[in-house]
């Protein structure tokens, strides 16, 4: 026979308030349930009844029997018949404080002035945003209401490679294109599509950080390609790592040092892969912010064997809170790039795909980009300004004619990652260039962003920033 525990005179001093806002019956099982998980009531020991705790915590009767059915249904406790309601015996025991490993707080240089990854706010083209969304939400469409293409939506698919075809000079049509929360994403599905573990894989040296995340995320063996004036050399890579099964490069404005790619270099690295039947995962991440003539062409328009995979996003044109990005998937590869999809993410947003694809088609977009390109070539101008009036002795200015960053090279023999702390406790937001090489000899410098700041805001922090470097 089952020997019947009583109560500890003093048990209601476990609980001697119930916390919080609600349901009484709520807050009453989790009271019980955590006290029975900590150990505090031990497995076998008698639950008051319920007419006990209903006149000491000032509870309706009906609430209490609510509390002990839920800790009964779900295993925590037994009713006895005759006997009373107890601590089952075999309960999950957890520690009084649960120790979790936190992820890193976000990091907020971003959001300094002259913080990376800043698109511009441009009020008459959030109005018109405004409007295309509205509607659309007045008549949802049936897209909305069922699971649809792992690509996206064909209409915004198709507004896009338009757009590609005469603006980048991409060679595609809408059944290649893929739509994504972003670049990250886009290049994340290549690599799980194109890269085994084991695969080398070229990247520029220095180069984009989360795409040097992604790659390695793979368990692929990524090597660095020295980027020089002319950008990656294909023929150093050859040299280095012949095998690769893929290369990821970012030719119209190469991240982070601005240079771009030579037409010798990009014919030697579009030979590099038709021979070898290796992928190029191009990253055209800010081509539309050129200064000095029309857009470069993509490297995917010259490419002839079908080998280069083209990521765009309009993160960097619109705003990052958009979440749109895409893919042109080559075609031998869009079966396994599908799948991928598929596993991970059924299809993208839909949301906000129609008002988009208005905004490209009715020339809202094109309207857009030539008044956000004369206010960031201003930002520019702010900048570069600024560091040659304070920070002259110290960092040698790189004018970028393209793209929303530039590349301030140290003139002394200073670490930039010190630099760069100094830097973000006086309120600027820079990055360390040597942070961003894969191996081989750092150089030393400062990436400054200059989209989405006010010349106030830039005037203000290079004056700081003078300060830091003297």
């Amino acid at each position: 026979m089952d020997r019947i525990q009583t109560n500890p005179p003093d048990w209601s001093a476990l609980i001697p308030v119930l916390p919080g806002e609600g349901p009484r019956s709520r807050e009453l099982y989790a009271a019980l349930r955590r006290l029975i998980e900590t150990g505090a009531l031990a497995a076998g020991a008698k639950l008051p009844t319920t007419r006990d705790l209903a006149r000491r915590f000032g509870l309706s009767r009906s609430a209490a029997v609510a509390c002990f059915e839920m800790l009964i249904s779900e295993g925590f406790a037994v009713a006895k018949v005759g006997a009373g309601t107890f601590v089952a015996a075999n309960v999950p025991h957890l520690p009084v404080t649960l120790k979790r490993e936190r992820l890193p707080d976000i990091d907020v240089t971003a959001s300094l002035p002259c913080g990376l990854g800043v698109a511009v706010s441009d009020a008459r083209t959030i109005s018109l945003f405004r409007i295309l969304l509205s509607r659309h939400l007045a008549r949802p469409g049936p897209e909305h209401f069922r699971y649809g293409d792992p690509r996206g939506g064909l209409g915004l698919r198709t507004a896009i490679a338009a757009y590609l075809r005469t603006a980048r000079g991409v060679r595609c049509d809408p059944g290649q294109i893929v739509l994504t929360s972003g670049t990250q994403q886009g290049l994340d599905l290549l690599a799980r599509a194109a890269i085994r573990p084991g695969d080398a894989v070229w990247i520029e040296n220095p180069c984009y950080p989360m795409a040097h995340a992604v790659l390695a995320g793979t368990g692929a063996k990524v090597v660095g390609v020295p980027v020089d004036a002319e950008g990656l050399d294909p023929d150093l890579g050859e040299r280095l790592c012949p095998g690769a099964r893929a290369a990821y490069v970012t030719p119209s404005h190469q991240y982070p040092l601005g240079v771009t790619m030579t037409m010798r270099r990009r014919l030697a690295l579009l030979d590099w892969a038709g021979r070898n039947g290796a992928w190029i995962f191009e990253d055209d991440y800010d081509s539309e912010f050129r200064y000095a003539g029309p857009p470069l062409t993509s490297l995917q328009g010259m490419d002839g064997s079908g080998r280069v995979a083209y990521l765009g996003t309009f993160s960097k044109i619109l705003f990052p809170g958009l979440r749109i990005g895409y893919v042109v998937v080559p075609e031998p590869l869009l079966d396994a790039v599908m799948a991928v999809r598929a596993r991970s993410d059924r299809f993208p947003s839909t949301l906000a795909e129609g008002a988009l694809t208005d905004l490209l088609n009715e020339g809202h977009f094109a309207a857009h980009l030539r008044r956000v390109r004369r206010r960031v070539q201003a930002a520019r101008d702010v900048l570069v300004a600024g560091l040659e009036a304070h920070c002259h002795d110290s960092l040698d200015v790189i004018v970028p004619e393209q793209g929303l960053h530039l590349v301030a090279k140290l003139k002394s023999t200073r670490q930039d990652t010190e630099l760069v702390e100094a830097a973000k406790a006086a309120g600027v937001g820079a990055r360390a260039l040597s942070s961003m090489f894969v191996d081989g000899p750092e150089r030393h410098g400062l990436v400054l962003g200059f989209s989405g700041f006010s010349d106030e805001e830039l005037h203000t922090a290079m004056v700081r920033l003078g300060r830091v470097m003297r």
